[in-house]
């Protein structure tokens, strides 16, 4: 079962130069993923989870429209906050950002440009954050480990150290964009120092937890897919795979407001009153479709 304790964390920070010029003036976290903004999907993945206290961390630029979009999460029954990232000082920073937010509380953290699908993707998730590790990271198999963190495994399959964008490595298991702690992530957070780029790095932060041997590390299945949007290509990619999913079975994903509505976080009313605000969308003609079916 989902805990009740855990919080979450999204970080749609960061200036998106791999984009421009589309985000010259939007956040990357704003722009399209098919049929809906991008933000939808981590916040879907968090929802999944069984997450309703939700910290959404942005640039001073960005808040308001994040703002205008999700509001204060209540539309989909859960609470959403707000904080700046003045500059991308990388992802560590999020959790000192996020000291108060978190107090005592376990926290899961998910990149805003990050999209996850898979049948037992949340039951994984779920799981992985109802153990006592300290930190669990989620590892998936790619073809150009160059691109991506990389974690390696000694011959018995137990983590031994973790790389940033290798240019050779003998492991292709890349980390991907979602993180759990346990509260101390502010404490080793705060003892980083900026690498050479000058950002927190957060292949730093799990060596540490790792040296400690506080680290958990779960493999993403085949079954499951992560797609990271970051590049002209992959952004396409990622709205063409939404796309082809949800033409097929009928069915959207990373669609908040059914995810609410299904675990019981609003009632029929309510989304019902959602569907009507796109009544001329076929986003709102799929919510009140599968509000009939159910009825």
């Amino acid at each position: 079962m989902p805990q009740n304790n855990l919080k979450g964390i999204v970080l749609a920070g960061g200036n998106g130069s791999r984009l421009s010029p589309l985000t010259d003036s939007i956040s990357k976290q704003l722009l399209p993923v098919y049929d809906k903004p991008m933000i939808y999907y981590p916040l879907s993945t968090l929802m999944l989870m069984g997450v309703k206290d939700i910290l959404l961390i942005t640039t001073k630029r960005d808040q308001a429209l994040f703002k205008n979009l999700i509001g204060t999460g209540e539309k989909f029954g859960i609470k959403i906050s707000y904080e700046v990232q003045e500059e991308p000082r990388g992802i560590p920073e999020a959790f000192i950002l996020a000291e108060k937010f978190i107090k005592n509380s376990k926290v899961v953290l998910i990149l805003g440009d990050n999209i996850f699908y898979g049948h037992d993707l949340t039951t994984q998730l779920v799981y992985s954050a109802s153990k006592n590790y300290d930190a669990t990271i989620f590892a998936y198999r790619v073809q150009n480990p160059s691109r991506f963190g990389i974690i390696n495994f000694n011959k018995e399959n137990i983590p031994t150290y973790i790389e940033e964008k290798p240019k050779s490595s003998k492991s292709d298991f890349a980390i991907t964009g979602i993180y759990i702690y346990k509260s101390n992530v502010v404490k080793y957070a705060k003892k980083l120092k900026p690498s050479e780029r000058g950002e927190l790095e957060i292949t730093d932060l799990n060596n540490i937890y790792m040296k400690e041997k506080k680290l958990n590390v779960e493999i993403l299945g085949r079954g499951i897919a992560w797609l990271d949007t970051g590049t002209f290509e992959s952004l396409q990619d990622a709205s063409l795979f939404i796309k082809t999913l949800e033409m097929r079975q009928g069915l959207k994903i990373g669609c908040p407001e059914e995810i609410a509505w299904r675990l019981n976080y609003i009632d029929d009313r309510k989304f019902s009153n959602i569907a009507k605000k796109y009544v001329k969308s076929p986003y709102g003609n799929y919510l009140r479709k599968i509000l009939r079916e159910s009825n």
